[in-house]
Parts: structure tokens; sequence; C-alpha cells
């Protein structure tokens, strides 16, 4: 006989002596039950020259690649291209996935993170770049391996995007 996970219930017809019985699992404790994380999406927008772009959030000791939190329910590419039009004042396309990371939880965030990585082109006039100021101070096109160096913790999404980008193959980064 099989079961769902969610809804074990007694055969009624089966009430033989013996009978394994079983117990009704209401989806709302089941689904309590789960592991649960942050979401995130962020874009490799790069120049003509190849120059990635990143932003200096004025919150953070690092510089980011553009984008940011998933709200309740949001798709990643969704979270993508809104936070692309909140921070950078622009509305891109949000390409292929690129590189999916996760993150442990650690002190100030008692959750694992899973951070998704999409493709948002090139960009060829920067100019039109308009930063969101209240949580932006600066942004700036940086040269992969200058880019890597400034993105702290999770300087491998910068090489893993690229390639990616180049193989179209997504990749994962483990605690990345």
């Amino acid at each position: 006989m099989r079961r769902s996970l969610l809804r074990m219930t007694d055969d009624a017809d089966d009430l033989r002596p013996g009978a394994v019985r079983s117990t009704f699992v209401e989806p709302e404790i089941y689904y309590a039950g789960l592991a649960a994380a942050y979401v995130t999406a962020g874009a490799l927008i790069t120049d003509p020259a190849g120059r990635v772009l990143l932003v200096k959030p004025n919150y953070r000791d690092h510089w980011l690649l553009p984008g940011g939190a998933a709200d309740d329910n949001e798709a990643p590419e969704a979270a993508c291209a809104r936070e692309l039009e909140e921070e950078i004042g622009l509305a891109l396309d949000v390409g292929p996935l690129l590189v999916v990371a996760w993150q442990p939880a650690r002190a100030e965030r008692f959750r694992p993170t899973v951070s998704f990585v999409f493709d948002a082109g090139i960009l060829a006039g920067p100019e039109r770049i308009r930063l969101q100021e209240d949580e932006l101070d600066d942004h700036g096109f940086f040269a992969p391996e200058q880019a890597a160096a400034r993105l702290g913790p999770i300087a491998a999404r910068i090489p893993a995007a690229l390639h990616a980008r180049e193989t179209r193959t997504p990749v994962y980064l483990p605690h990345a």
C-alpha cells in the first residue's frame, strides 16, 4: 500500500486485527517542520570590456553583485529583476541561471541562504545606472579578479558565473 507523506489515514475497510493503523498529518504541521532558507538573487552584468558590475551597500563591508533578498513567495528570477530596477534603476532582462550558492546559517543569520546568480547581460550604457541611495553608496565595473576580491566571503561567485556564462552550464557552489 502506497502512503503519502502528508496524509496517512486508516483504511476504513481494513480494520482486521493486527492491521497497521496510521495517523493523519495536517499539511501545515508537516510543512512547519521542514527546513527553511533565505533566498537571494543577484545578476552578473558586464560591460563590453568584460568588467563586472558591483554595488557597494552601505550596510556591508564588502561589495556585492546587484540584487537582493526575495520577497515572500517570489521566484528568484523575479526577485532579481525587481532588485535590479530598485538598486540600479534599470529594467534588464534576467537571463539564464548561472550559479546556485548555499551558505550555512551563522550567528547573525539563523537560517541557511540559497543564492541564485542570473545572467543580466552586457551593459553598453553604464551612464544609465541610477543608484538607490538609501542602500547603496557606490557602484563600479571591475576586472573579474578585482571584482572577486571585493566580494569578500562570496568571491567564488564571480569566476563561477563567468565560467557558467561561457559554457552555458550552471554551477553549484556549496559554502559560497
